[in-house]
């Protein structure tokens, strides 16, 4: 049965006018899109992925952004083509949510603060629906329904900030459906979630996919994604297509280095590996910048780094002949959620409840869960970040709940945290050299400004950045440069011990590569031990030694890292694993396999 042709983007060229000149954000792309199929494109941030979604859309601000050439054909159902590109702003309202509809990566600032999120699905039913305000409302209520929603009729008066990220997400699904449209673009729309919010946003999407008989163009920078969702793939790499194929072919037998490169970035499931490999494993480019392939086997370049079982074994008998570091003891911390007439707590929300752990020098320590299960809450106790209900934490002899405050700011130096945005840790106003020596002059540590200066320089090239970029501000950087300037900062005041904080979550997979072996590298070099919080098991289970599984509040289970990922004990842990988009081989081929 010969394929309908429902979208098809001919040699688009979309530029953006900047201080530098004009960029091609988009470079004379071209695709198609059949009825009823779903498109993965993926690729790094700034790869032109997005900017491709928008196009389509024609939601390109302009200035500075625009629509330089190509078509973007639409095929309805009475056989008309129509160009997009060409269309006037009320013809264009009418194709736009109607026929195809969007959903944005942060549905807190794509959803309108003051309005609920009723009345916001209802408005584009009003709009483009020609329905009363009862029957819109009727149809949300539905919709609300079909997106697996709690309480729907709760929801449907509630605003934006009542409600969690996957929620959220949740509605703005249920926005882009409420028109039936015949296109769907999800951009990124579960970067931020966790793997089970993740893995329900996913099925949600598939099965509306079928009730309604659209076709989906899914933006991501994960492939283990992608192969949960696509049927075809297209990899982006600088505003150009480099690569298009089937989920089985591109996984099978990627062709381009920088497709190869994305897939050696993810942390196996199945291996545990010294290191993982980056894109510059794979490619560079040479003094006329043109490609140069350094890699062409992707199996060889991950076996090449795998951690052999007499290496793990040596590394947890080390583990175990180490000092203790940490120990949480009955640990409570909880927070007043109603007050009676006098002010005093008539209840709690127990956001950490009665947990205990010991951890070693040296050791990794991962902290993994779904939001608001308390592993925030728990890291940010540990440093005294916030106040405990009850319990110990024993750090090096020292019940640090204990110390005063003069002693508790000469602790400070050995436990720093490096949180996960990056860009509100750090001060728009100050520099970067500025902001790594603020701590290094307030502990009084180094003799006068130019050894302080000296360290920064050490510590910049310690992260692989250049000195020279010492004198410029947090917004000249890249998400995963600030990153970096997170950890050298965190490192100014020599610690023994650091607690990462979702560091990696927001990050592209190549970026989140370089980040987890510049700590893997810290670590081996000046002996820190790491508590590291994530959502995502499969970054938590290549990093850590062992893991801490929480679940509202209290551990579930906790154990070498392997042994929870082989033999997990609980069904919250088996829940979690089964919940990780894997992206493994033999998936992809068992999957095929069910679908023909």
């Amino acid at each position: 049965m010969e394929k309908k042709k429902l979208l098809e983007v001919k040699n688009l060229v979309t530029t953006f006018k900047t201080d530098d000149g004009e960029v091609r954000a988009v470079n004379d792309i071209s695709f198609t899109l059949y009825r009823g199929e779903t498109i993965g494109i993926v690729g790094e941030s700034g790869s032109g992925k997005s900017v491709t979604s928008l196009s389509i859309m024609r939601l390109i601000p302009n200035p500075p952004g625009r629509i330089e050439s190509g078509e973007i054909l639409y095929y309805t159902d009475d056989g008309d083509v129509i160009d997009i590109t060409k269309l006037e702003d009320k013809d264009l309202r009418r194709i736009r949510g109607n026929e195809i509809s969007m959903i944005f990566q942060e549905p807190m600032t794509s959803l309108n603060p003051v309005y609920t999120c009723g009345d916001q699905v209802a408005e584009a039913i009003i709009l483009h629906q020609n329905k009363t305000k009862k029957e819109a409302e009727d149809l949300t209520l539905k919709l609300f329904e079909q997106v697996k929603l709690p309480d729907p009729s709760r929801i449907l008066s509630s605003y934006p900030h009542q409600l969690s990220g996957g929620q959220k997400q949740r509605v703005m699904i249920a926005m882009a459906m409420s028109c039936k449209p015949g296109i769907l673009i999800a951009d990124e729309p579960t970067t931020a979630l966790d793997v089970t919010v993740q893995k329900t946003i996913l099925n949600l999407m598939n099965d509306l996919k079928r009730e309604i008989e659209a076709s989906i163009i899914f933006i991501t920078h994960d492939l283990g994604v992608i192969a949960e969702i696509a049927d075809r793939v297209i990899v982006m790499y600088k505003g150009k297509i480099v690569e298009e194929g089937t989920i089985l072919s591109i996984f099978e037998n990627p062709q381009h280095p920088y497709t190869k490169g994305l897939l050696a970035c993810r942390p196996p499931l199945t291996k545990r590996l010294k290191v993982l490999p980056t894109i510059k494993d794979f490619m560079r480019k040479d003094e006329n910048g043109k490609l140069i392939e350094i890699e062409s086997d992707l199996t060889k370049a991950i076996e090449r780094v795998v951690v052999t079982e007499e290496e793990t074994k040596l590394r947890r008998k080390e583990l175990e002949a180490a000092p203790k570091l940490l120990e949480v003891k009955d640990l409570k911390v909880w927070f007043p959620n109603k007050l009676d007439f006098f002010g005093n707590p008539k209840g709690y929300v127990k956001a950490v409840d009665n947990v205990s752990f010991k951890m070693k020098e040296g050791e990794t320590l991962g902290l993994v869960g779904e939001s608001g299960c308390g592993k925030t809450t728990l890291g940010k106790t540990i440093l005294r970040l916030n106040p405990a209900y009850d319990g110990e934490i024993i750090y090096k002899g020292r019940n640090i709940l204990d110390l005063s405050k003069s002693d508790l700011k000469e602790l400070r130096k050995e436990m720093q945290i490096i949180f996960q945005d990056p860009y509100s840790s750090l001060n728009p106003r100050m520099t970067v050299g500025d902001a790594i020596m603020e701590p290094m002059s307030v502990h009084g540590i180094y003799n006068n400004p130019k050894e302080r200066k000296d360290k920064v320089y050490e510590l910049l090239d310690k992260v692989n950045l250049n000195p020279e970029q010492f004198n410029r501000y947090p917004h000249e950087f890249s998400g995963g440069q600030r990153q970096r300037i997170c950890i050298a900062r965190a490192l100014a005041l020599n610690p023994s011990f650091i607690i990462c904080d979702e560091s990696v979550s927001a990050l592209d997979v190549s970026v989140q590569a370089q980040v987890l072996n510049l700590l893997i590298k810290l670590r081996e070099e000046f002996k820190f031990s790491y508590i590291f919080i994530s959502h995502d098991l499969s970054v938590v289970k290549f990093i850590s030694d062992r893991i801490v599984v929480m679940n509202k509040g209290e551990i579930e289970e906790i154990g070498y890292a392997d042994d929870i990922y082989n033999n997990p004990t609980k069904e919250y842990t088996k829940g979690l694993i089964s919940a990780i988009p894997k992206g493994e081989l033999e998936d992809i081929r068992r999957k095929m396999s069910q679908v023909s």
